[in-house]
């Protein structure tokens, strides 16, 4: 076995010679070795065995930097102004990659004086996959699959069946869609299958796993933006669960997040298509929604809890119906928002608030005050002998004194005191009242 040595610089660089194909020789030998005649000149080969493709994947970032450099990987200016990854997010499942090898080729960069920094990246985060929700059907065992019988989940308790999973994407909130499952699924006999029934239905039953083909487990994206659009789509990848945890990806959630567009949608739309924003003074109630929504959205982004930021969103909405908000200067905020969650809602919205001449996108990102988030009512809980009897709202300004003297005045209070005159009233502040007898 010849000893390795390296080639001259003068011999570089070394261009690799065509190969009949790229597969590994019969005798094992990785694909290289399939050229014929192709060795150094002094007799010895050359190694077969090329940089493996990670290698490029951990450290493409400094030719992003300096993409045309001919001279060089990237100029020391170009490292020098962008240092480091801000924000690297990867997926779990190469977690080792990123961690492991990126760290590993920055620490040699830096020792080697190519770099400044050590660590490639000032955040990394690994996302959790999103698993699959596999729907099953169950098939009667018999000596003859020709004909089979596939019996409804409640039922299966009754037979002796096999679990077979089914295409999910025939399947809605665990019902079958018999006719195309016999249409598809020749190949166990789905034909000439009969089912046995629960109130008319085939119900299917569950279970969470990786996606994969095999499972009949695949969700395709195309298919829930045909159905729901592209920004439920996002909004639901993103209501899952928090980022950096593995989710169980479940169609049958996604009415969730579709229904809370078309609620938005009817902040500025009625029911039948007509504009109902009006240009007036913001109330108070609606400024304390909108602000504690900024307040929390804001909180939300920095620290990539997207799923929570959706929940925020949801009771907004909510709120503002309640309020029959239809304010133009809350609901500009608002659109503004959402822009970076649902898109292309916010960008039909935003124009229809008259701004045709520019994008959301370009919008300024709202600013939550601490005037409006702060509570001016407190609803302070009335123990009666260590029982709560009723909740009365008070300014926050207001003081005990006065609290005692309104309670004992309030109508619900004087009945249950049955016209004893208490022996003590206790106020704590923003907390609750206590009446003893």
């Amino acid at each position: 076995q010849p000893l390795p040595y390296l080639l001259a610089e003068s011999e570089l660089p070394l261009n690799l010679p065509a190969v009949d194909k790229y597969l590994p020789t019969e005798n094992g030998e990785p694909p290289l070795g399939r050229a014929e005649g192709w060795g150094h000149e002094s007799g010895n080969p050359y190694e077969l065995s090329t940089m493996p493709g990670w290698a490029g994947s951990s450290w493409y970032w400094f030719r992003y930097m300096d993409p045309k450099n001919e001279e060089a990987f990237a100029s020391k200016e170009a490292i020098d102004y962008w240092q480091e990854v801000d924000l690297y997010i990867g997926g779990t499942e190469h977690a080792t990659g990123h961690l492991l090898y990126s760290r590993f080729w920055s620490k040699f960069l830096k020792d080697r004086g190519f770099v400044e920094k050590e660590e490639p990246f000032k955040k990394l985060i690994n996302q959790g996959m999103i698993q699959g929700r596999s729907s099953f059907v169950y098939r009667v065992k018999s000596e003859d699959y020709s004909k089979p019988v596939f019996v409804s989940a409640g039922l299966k308790s009754q037979y002796e069946v096999s679990a077979l999973h089914v295409d999910v994407n025939i399947v809605d909130n665990d019902i079958l869609d018999v006719e195309k499952f016999k249409a598809s699924r020749h190949d166990i006999g789905g034909e000439a299958a009969t089912f046995i029934l629960e109130d008319g239905k085939y119900h299917c039953g569950f279970e969470v796993e990786k996606m994969s083909k095999s499972k009949f487990n695949v969700v395709n994206p195309d298919d829930i933006v045909t159905r729901y659009g592209a920004d439920t789509l996002r909004l639901y990848e993103m209501f899952l669960g928090p980022l950096e945890q593995a989710k169980p990806w479940n169609t049958n959630g996604i009415d969730g997040t579709y229904r809370f567009l078309r609620k938005f949608w009817r902040l500025f739309y009625s029911e039948t298509g007509q504009w109902i924003v009006k240009d007036e003074e913001a109330t108070p109630a609606e400024l304390k929604v909108l602000h504690k929504t900024i307040k929390k959205i804001e909180s939300d982004i920095e620290s990539f809890s997207f799923n929570t930021a959706v929940s925020a969103f949801m009771v907004c909405v909510n709120e503002l119906g309640s309020l029959k908000s239809h304010n133009k200067s809350i609901l500009e905020s608002l659109v503004v928002l959402l822009s970076p969650y649902a898109p292309h809602v916010a960008e039909e919205l935003w124009e229809a608030l008259g701004h045709a001449d520019s994008s959301v996108s370009t919008a300024t990102f709202p600013q939550w005050e601490q005037k409006f988030v702060v509570d001016s009512v407190f609803e302070y809980p009335v123990q009666i002998n260590g029982k709560v009897r009723v909740t009365l709202p008070f300014d926050l300004e207001t003081s005990p004194a006065d609290i005692e003297k309104a309670i004992l005045a309030n109508e619900t209070v004087q009945k249950w005191l049955e016209g004893k005159t208490p022996k003590k009233v206790i106020v704590v502040p923003k907390r609750i009242v206590n009446v003893v007898l």
